[in-house]
């Protein structure tokens, strides 16, 4: 019995102590493979630059130009009124919405019997005044001569003895009757609506036998001798402009141009006109001030191959304003959001850089400072920018022009 089962124990340690000899045989050897593997070599990858289009500096002097819309109105514009009532018995083909009408042109004529019979009862009036008028001074005569001849010397004669206030009553009623003629006269002449400028008929609200009263609107014309439009400007564009508030022009040559341009019948017109004048106070509502251009005969000889600067018509303006003797001139896609731009320093490395902007339009922008004439600035689209990244200049122009000879050496090839 003790043999068997010493026997059974010593079966029973080999079964569990040969496994974990193995096991550890089998760590001992990973680990020696581990300790004794070479190290991998370090290869270290090089920074690719990154290629960006560039432009030049230009160092230039240049005319400031502000950019602003407006809608072109009548500098003159009326409402038509009748100043006494009655009907209407001719009203001038001209006058018609659209209509052009000259100074002096009958646009509407009343009916005027009664204003006819009322100056001829007016001037019976005045006949009849000056007659009693003339028989007072000749009474104040004969009385002042009898006296005279009679030697009175008794006491002075009245005036009331000379007649005197009889003649003076007279006049008064003379004038009185002079009067009541010139008004008569001028109810009849206004009978007859006149036109008292050149210009268009914008609206027109009555017609023939119409009977009108005093204050009646009649229709609305505007003067085309001159047209003004309202242009709104920030702070920063009346500084470009270099105009103060409540600035009035002494002449034309004197006035800021500006080109106005709009698009007209499929075509694009372009107007010359003047600032003459900007606003005395600011808009409360838009914090905006304003200036107001002035064309002058914008139906006739500021006409552009027959397109009139119609009013009503939405323009475009582009105002010049101060000259400045040198300042740094960038390609629009140049300048980036922030004002900053970014430039390809000598090394080929990028630098980021905060510009101060003058100005700036759809192709160019105008810096007083940040860059210097003759440094790179990228024009094209860089997703990350970093300072000090490296990049590979290259010119736009160029580019374009080895691409056009490659194509060009592919097509002779072929």
């Amino acid at each position: 019995m003790g043999r068997h089962s010493g026997s059974e124990t010593v079966n029973t340690l080999i079964k569990i102590g040969a496994p974990i000899a193995i096991l550890g045989l089998g760590i001992l050897g990973v680990a020696t493979l581990f300790a004794t593997k070479p190290e991998p070599e370090k290869v270290e990858q090089e920074v690719r630059a990154l290629s960006v289009f560039v432009e030049e500096v230009s160092k230039e002097p240049v005319t400031l130009k502000v950019r602003t819309q407006g809608e072109v109105r009548p500098r003159t514009e009326i409402q038509l009124v009748p100043e006494v009532p009655g009907r209407i018995t001719f009203v001038s083909p001209a006058f018609v919405e659209g209509g052009s009408i000259t100074r002096g042109d009958v646009l509407i004529q009343l009916e005027d019997t009664d204003y006819r019979t009322a100056v001829t009862r007016a001037e019976a009036q005045l006949s009849a005044a000056e007659l009693d008028l003339a028989r007072e001074v000749a009474g104040a005569e004969i009385v002042a001569k009898q006296w005279k001849w009679e030697k009175l010397e008794k006491d002075e004669p009245t005036e009331l003895g000379l007649r005197r206030p009889q003649v003076a009553e007279a006049q008064s009623r003379v004038r009185a009757a002079k009067a009541d003629l010139e008004s008569a006269r001028l109810n009849l002449s206004r009978t007859k609506i006149t036109a008292p400028f050149n210009g268009h008929v914008r609206m027109k609200r009555t017609d023939i036998g119409s009977v009108i009263s005093v204050g009646q609107d009649l229709g609305t014309i505007f003067s085309t001798e001159k047209v003004e439009i309202r242009l709104p400007l920030t702070d920063a564009q009346m500084g470009q402009l270099g105009l103060p508030v409540a600035f009035t022009a002494k002449d034309k040559s004197s006035a800021p141009p500006v080109e106005l341009s709009a698009r007209v019948a499929g075509m694009n017109r372009v107007w010359k006109g003047y600032i003459a004048r900007t606003d005395a106070a600011i808009d409360q509502s838009t914090r905006l001030y304003f200036a107001i251009a002035e064309v002058d005969d914008p139906y006739g000889a500021a006409a552009v191959n027959g397109a009139p600067l119609a009013v009503g018509l939405f323009v475009n303006a582009a105002i010049a304003g101060q000259s400045l003797d040198n300042a740094y001139v960038i390609p629009r896609t140049a300048l980036r959001p922030g004002n900053k731009v970014y430039v390809v320093a000598e090394d080929e490395t990028l630098s980021l850089r905060n510009v101060d902007v003058i100005s700036s339009d759809a192709d160019r922008a105008i810096l007083i400072s940040g860059v210097s004439e003759g440094e790179q600035v990228v024009t094209s689209p860089i997703s990350d920018p970093k300072e000090g990244m490296a990049v590979s200049a290259v010119k736009r122009d160029e580019a374009a022009r080895l691409a056009t000879l490659g194509s060009e050496s592919v097509g002779g090839g072929l």
